[in-house]
């Protein structure tokens, strides 16, 4: 059974959060719930309806290990002089850090790790703008996360992997016309109740009728 929520549209797309450590890491995930999230994601739009998105379910314990393994070594690398003097970071930063850290130290025990990919013509990424490749992809990750949040799970979005990404092609078995977009580590909550993350004003970030547009 599913912890399936009873939220309204608002309610689910302001209290959709990334969770790194309120995960609950001993209650285990049926694949086939996570499965029922996946086919309302792919109903996301995607460029000329291609639907080049593929998407891995890892459920393999030793497996996790080992894309776990390879994260943590990208998030060390990526974040070692933030980690040698934490200290020194605003009390925001700080907090993010140690979360973000903790996801990192614990993803090996993480029930579910899905990572939506795109398979793409030799595998190579267009040079300059790929606003348009990637909108054939990371709405329908949004809308995993949002079904699962709707189903009583949480996900933590995160890319880090992508330091290393060919390592996890390789863990994987992805051919080289397969590009990954992000990792969405699932799991149920240690609590049910989320509020509205912190987010700058809408007026100090929108611009109306162009740049100078207050």
């Amino acid at each position: 059974m599913t912890d399936e929520l009873t939220l309204s549209c608002e309610e689910l797309l302001t209290t959709t959060r990334c969770v790194r450590r309120g995960l609950d890491l001993d209650r285990p995930v049926d694949p086939e719930h996570v499965k029922d999230c996946l086919r309302i994601a792919l109903q996301a739009p995607n460029g000329n309806n291609r639907q080049n998105w593929r998407w891995l379910l890892l459920t393999d314990p030793p497996l996790r290990a080992k894309v776990a393994e390879v994260y943590r070594a990208a998030f060390y690398d990526r974040n070692a002089a933030a980690l040698e003097r934490p200290a020194r970071l605003p009390g925001a930063a700080r907090s993010l850090l140690t979360s973000a850290r903790s996801l990192a130290d614990r993803l090996h025990r993480v029930p579910v790790l899905v990572i939506p990919c795109l398979e793409l013509a030799g595998g190579r990424l267009p040079a300059g703008n790929q606003a348009g490749l990637w909108a054939s992809l990371l709405p329908a990750a949004w809308s995993y996360a949002l079904a699962a949040r709707s189903r009583g799970l949480v996900t933590a979005w995160t890319t880090v992997h992508l330091d290393r990404e060919r390592e996890i092609a390789e863990l994987l078995g992805l051919p080289p016309t397969v590009r990954q977009g992000v990792l969405l580590p699932t799991a149920y909550p240690l609590r049910t109740t989320f509020r509205p993350g912190p987010r700058l004003p809408l007026e100090q970030v929108l611009h109306h009728d162009g740049w100078q547009g207050a």
